[in-house]
């Protein structure tokens, strides 16, 4: 079996897929998400949202050329759909979320929220000519003259599909979470508190109840930002 498969029974736990129908499934092909961030787009169509009864008819769909990610044409269906981005399957959009049991799902938004997207600055390096360029949770990376407004943890929202930033949510107190990891992967809650630490440990952000480590953290503008409620 080739590298562009591995194991059901060792799949991503993010997956919500069964493990023991089959003994094989597709690996999303290298992209910025981590692999437990995104899934495949052929099994996205045939076992997630169910626009195709099996990998033909999935091929066949993304060979009309009417699926989009992010709003541009994908015809690879092993091109990895991760976290926030937008999934458009004709005139359906969906994007996609991390539900409270941990597991993506791509949930139907409208057509005017199908025009941008939340992304999570990851870092940032200076490259040659002493310009600073931004990493994106997507992959993404922008060059910007100003780079000092934006800090690593902050959210940009970035325009679809001439990928522009139309805002930036900054990471402190008061800003909305949404949680991508720990034990309360899934929720948002209002960020009361964050630490620094100078040292190996990860830093912290606290919450009314509970705190978990800062690389959990992404700050949106508001609930209705994500389709959180609605279940796939």
């Amino acid at each position: 079996m080739s590298r562009s498969h591995h194991k059901r029974l060792v799949m991503p736990r993010t997956w919500p897929l069964t493990r023991k129908t089959n003994i094989w499934v597709q690996k999303p092909n290298p992209s910025g998400h981590q692999i437990e961030m995104c899934m495949p787009l052929g099994i996205i169509l045939r076992d997630v949202i169910g626009v195709a009864h099996n990998m033909r008819e999935a091929k066949r769909i993304l060979y009309s050329r009417k699926v989009l990610v992010d709003g541009r044409v994908e015809t690879d269906r092993a091109r990895g759909v991760g976290l926030m981005d937008v999934l458009t399957v004709g005139d359906e959009n969906f994007r996609c979320v991390l539900d409270k049991n941990g597991k993506l799902r791509y949930r139907p938004i409208a057509k005017k929220e199908a025009k941008s997207k939340i992304c999570r600055v990851m870092g940032k390096t200076t490259i040659k000519g002493g310009a600073t360029q931004i990493h994106l949770h997507d992959g993404r990376n922008m060059i910007l003259e100003d780079p000092s407004t934006y800090k690593t943890g902050d959210s940009l929202v970035i325009s679809l599909p001439d990928q522009k930033i139309s805002s930036h949510i900054a990471m402190k107190p008061g800003s909305l979470a949404y949680l991508t990891g720990g034990s309360h992967i899934g929720e948002t809650a209002e960020i009361k508190e964050q630490e620094v630490k100078r040292s190996s440990k990860p830093n912290e952000t606290s919450f009314a109840h509970f705190g978990t480590i800062t690389d959990y953290v992404f700050v949106i503008s508001k609930e209705s930002d994500l389709p959180l409620e609605a279940e796939s």
